[in-house]
């Protein structure tokens, strides 16, 4: 790609909406997902026996199984959440761009 075809899809709005959006769509996401994973760690490490605790009175299935698959979900929801806009928004800025460099 030429260097002068490079510049201006840099400096189109578009391109420079989409970066700064998807970087801070991203953190947001991550930061949810190491938030929900730490709090699950740093109970398994300071407070064991929360998730010990069986679900009823006599069962073997203890609160740590439930809670652990929740963490699981929550990874893929946010990762539905972040592939939902990326499909639709972030595409589209895509497109535009594309079709303004195609224009040059």
């Amino acid at each position: 790609m030429k260097e002068e075809a490079i510049k201006k899809i840099v400096n189109d709005p578009n391109f420079i909406t989409l970066t700064r959006e998807r970087s801070k769509f991203g953190w947001i996401l991550t930061a949810a997902m190491l938030v929900v994973y730490f709090a699950f760690i740093l109970v398994i490490a300071f407070n064991p026996s929360l998730f010990g605790t069986p679900l009823s009175e006599g069962a073997v299935t203890t609160l740590g199984i439930p809670v652990g698959v929740g963490v699981i979900i929550f990874a893929f929801v946010i990762t539905g959440i972040y592939v939902k806009r990326a499909n639709s928004e972030f595409d589209d800025l895509t497109k535009k761009i594309k079709s303004k460099a195609k224009e040059s």
